[in-house]
């Protein structure tokens, strides 16, 4: 074959790699496109969160980074976030006595900066989390950590866990929610890339979900707690009323604070 030939067909391997690359590309961005579309034309008919919550009605409007924290007991403490997208955009720990509080949104990598300050901190018994929720499995590593720790976990009154905090609160040995504090489950999104084929994407959620199943069997919580969690879509939250706190074992007899 001539240096010609040669050079020609591997110019149209490299067109063929190009075309292969933009074809891809346009995949992501239209598959972002439709999977956003239902979520615009259609938009959530839950209430917000300005409506009260009562049994079988406690589903809301969800939004990570745009959803009111709930209203402080008379005489609690005062605190510098209002809404959810006050507060940061990962954990942050910081130190009171025996309490570590863990603040913010759950983001990738953030279980391996709160191993690190568990093996830093002495003395610590208590874990106060106040949190929209994030990243499931960063969630549930720290939830194992504190259990293997033996740490116990609190929401302070008026405070939030939601979308994958609930996993985080459940490593508590001993675990508790304040009065008026909100704890909400939700579907949660395991995949890297919305570009897959379908076996693919549900193999990869299947798979997830049979993380947080082991997870809370492992936590001692009863596996009720997945029904409203697989069927709220990511953009409402089921909150939990006390009863179910109690019943599904979210919450212990025994005091955590």
């Amino acid at each position: 074959m001539s240096d010609r030939l040669k050079g020609w067909d591997a110019r149209r391997v490299l067109y063929a790699v190009l075309g292969l690359q933009l074809i891809m590309a346009g995949l992501l961005a239209g598959s972002d496109v439709l999977g956003a579309l239902p979520r615009l034309a259609w938009p959530s008919s839950a209430p917000g969160f300005d409506a009260p919550l009562a049994p079988g009605d406690q589903t809301r409007r969800y939004a990570p980074r745009d959803t009111p924290l709930p209203p402080r007991a008379p005489g609690a403490p005062e605190r510098p976030y209002e809404n959810s997208g006050d507060m940061p955009r990962r954990l942050e720990f910081l130190r009171t006595g025996d309490t570590l509080h863990v603040t913010g949104e759950i983001a990738p990598g953030d279980d391996a900066r709160f191993a690190q300050r568990l093996e830093d901190e002495d003395g610590l018994t208590l874990a106060a989390i106040n949190s929209p929720g994030g990243s499931v499995r960063d969630a549930l590593a720290i939830g194992r950590a504190l259990r293997e720790a033996g740490l116990n976990t609190h929401i302070a009154a008026g405070d939030i866990c939601f979308s994958a905090c609930p996993y985080v609160l459940a490593g508590g040995v001993l675990r508790a929610v304040g009065e008026g504090a909100q704890v909400g489950v939700h579907q949660h999104y395991f995949g890297k890339n919305t570009v897959l084929p379908a076996f693919m994407a549900v193999s990869d959620i299947q798979s997830g979900q049979g993380d947080v199943m082991e997870f809370l069997d492992d936590m001692g919580i009863d596996l009720r707690l997945m029904r409203p969690a697989l069927a709220t879509p990511p953009e409402e939250i089921y909150v939990l009323v006390e009863e179910e706190l109690r019943a599904w074992r979210v919450v212990t007899e025994g005091s955590a604070d």
